[in-house]
């Protein structure tokens, strides 16, 4: 997609988006079903991806782990957006990487010591680009990308996440 494609690809979504702000908020959803040994059937839209015990927590390193995929989720949404602000700008990027680390401390989330933190404690991202654009431009398109990316911004921005049960039926 060139620079044009997207303007007239999102150019009605803003404009619709200023003139009734309330078009704008889209709920996005997750669902997953209880799977065998300690797993969780996640769907993805594309594929069911199985969720299980990291391997630092007994896990057999078969299944997917929950922290990696957060991770990934944050890889994936930088990138896109990248891609995005460039066109956007028209800075052409002929390749580049992203990388995210996290650091858990797993005595946490087994229980072992309340005083460590349960869930990262220190998260990195790092972006290398490709590109010919002067610095000052690869500097607005990374300053732009921190500040677009909805999985960046909301690991930053702590937004209020509530939990609820329905007891079995659904009740």
């Amino acid at each position: 997609m060139d620079r044009e494609q997207l303007r007239a690809t999102q150019s009605p979504l803003k404009e619709r988006y200023r003139s009734d702000p309330a078009s704008a908020v889209v709920t996005l959803r997750a669902a997953g079903r209880l799977g065998e040994d300690v797993s969780c059937n996640v769907e993805t839209g594309r594929a069911l991806v199985t969720a299980g015990l990291h391997r630092a927590t007994g896990g057999t390193g078969l299944a997917a782990c929950s922290g990696d995929m957060l991770l990934q989720a944050l890889v994936a949404c930088a990138g896109v957006t990248l891609g995005a602000v460039a066109t956007s700008m028209g800075i052409v990027v002929r390749g580049g990487t992203l990388t995210a680390e996290g650091d858990l401390d797993f005595r946490g989330t087994l229980g072992v010591s309340k005083e460590a933190p349960v869930g990262f404690r220190d998260i990195r991202l790092r972006i290398s680009i490709d590109t010919d654009a002067p610095e000052p431009e690869q500097r607005k398109l990374l300053e732009l990308t921190e500040r677009y990316c909805v999985v960046y911004q909301t690991l930053v921005g702590h937004p209020a996440v509530r939990l609820s049960y329905a007891g079995e039926g659904g009740a």
